[in-house]
């Protein structure tokens, strides 16, 4: 599994995109991990499922919430990580009223899940090999913090949690 100290790993996200421009056409644009994380401080959270209950109830409505305290905290960007093809994640982006805060990253076949070592296996329950639930700060492609949910937990990978470690990092 990765750790704090890691570079994120080599790949690419998928993102949906509403309008033409910077180079990114409408509809999916595969993004590389590494150049995106360049430079930047980065809040990355992983989820099981888009459109799922607590993912769409407390996950993704909290980073919404606090995306203008952690900017104010030094956070460039926030990525909403899931194993779902980029028009789900584009989808439940409008949904969640998510657009120019959290950036909605399909990991349509688990890559980045798998090679970060973040799997949550939900075969039993029909939904195939998925994101564990986390949150990471990662700055300048390298993870600053990692919090990791147990099974069925929401106790460290939200906003508040990732809140406080900006906030101690920028310290």
């Amino acid at each position: 599994m990765i750790k704090v100290g890691d570079k994120l790993p080599a790949g690419t996200l998928n993102e949906f995109i509403e309008v033409e421009g910077n180079g990114c056409s409408v509809g999916p644009n595969s993004f590389d991990i590494q150049k995106e994380s360049a430079g930047k401080t980065v809040a990355i959270f992983g989820l099981p499922g888009a459109f799922t209950p607590t993912c769409s109830a407390k996950h993704v409505p909290g980073y919404v919430a606090k995306v203008d305290e952690l900017k104010a905290a030094g956070v460039d960007e926030i990525w909403c990580v899931s194993v779902n093809d980029a028009f789900v994640m584009g989808a439940w982006g409008r949904d969640q009223h998510a657009g120019g805060k959290v950036r909605m990253m399909a990991d349509g076949s688990a890559d980045f899940a798998k090679a970060t070592g973040l799997t949550l296996d939900l075969t039993a329950k029909g939904m195939g090999l998925r994101s564990a639930r986390y949150s990471m700060l990662v700055k300048d492609g390298v993870v600053k913090s990692l919090n990791v949910e147990g099974p069925g937990k929401f106790e460290v990978s939200d906003a508040d949690t990732m809140l406080a470690q900006a906030k101690a990092l920028r310290a």
